[in-house]
C-alpha cells in the first residue's frame, strides 16, 4: 500500500470482530513503531502487548472501556524516562512512533484507534500493569480486524497555512 493510501484511508476504529491478528503481524506494527525518528536516536518508547483478561481490566480505566473490550489487542505505549533527555521533543517521538504502528497496521489491513482519554488515570494504570517507575503511559492503541466503515474528511489545506 502506498504511502499516501494509507494516510488518506486510516481511521480510528471503535468496532473489531472477534478475529485475532496475527503475532507476526503485531511484530510488524512495532517494528515500525522503532523505526519512528527520535532527538539524538535516543528511542524512548516501551510497549506493552495486552490481551484477554488483562485487556479487558484495563478497560475498566476509561470511559471508552467498550473500545478497549471489543479488540483482540490493545498495545499500551509508554515513555522511557530513563532513555529521555528532553521530554516534549520524546513525548513528539512517541507521537511519531504511534503513526507509524497505525500506519502499519492500516497497511496490513487491520483497525486502530489511538486513545488518550486513560490518561487521566495514568498513575492507576501503570500501577495495575505494574510497569517500572521510570515508564510513563502515553497512549493506548486498540488492534484489530475492523467491523465498521468511518468515513472522515478534512477542511481544506489553505484553512491551516498561516500567512
Amino acid at each position: 500500500m502506498k504511502t499516501e493510501v494509507a494516510i488518506r484511508s486510516r481511521r480510528s476504529i471503535r468496532k473489531y470482530t472477534s478475529q485475532i491478528p496475527k503475532d507476526a503481524d503485531i511484530q510488524k506494527i512495532l517494528n515500525a513503531a522503532i523505526w519512528a525518528p527520535s532527538g539524538l536516536n535516543n528511542q524512548p518508547w516501551k510497549f506493552k502487548i495486552l490481551k484477554n483478561n488483562e485487556k479487558d481490566k484495563l478497560s475498566e480505566f476509561t470511559h471508552y472501556g467498550n473500545i478497549i473490550k471489543a479488540a483482540p489487542v490493545v498495545i499500551g505505549v509508554f515513555l522511557d524516562k530513563e532513555a529521555s533527555y528532553n521530554r516534549e521533543k520524546d513525548i513528539l517521538a512517541i507521537g511519531a512512533s504511534i503513526e507509524n504502528m497505525l500506519l502499519q497496521a492500516e497497511a496490513l489491513g487491520l483497525a486502530t484507534c489511538w486513545l488518550g482519554e486513560i490518561l487521566n488515570k495514568r498513575e492507576d494504570v501503570e500501577g495495575f500493569l505494574k510497569v517500572k517507575l521510570s515508564y510513563e503511559f502515553m497512549a493506548a492503541i486498540s488492534l484489530g480486524y475492523p467491523d465498521e466503515e468511518v468515513k472522515s474528511s478534512r477542511k481544506p489545506l489553505k484553512s491551516f497555512l498561516l500567512e
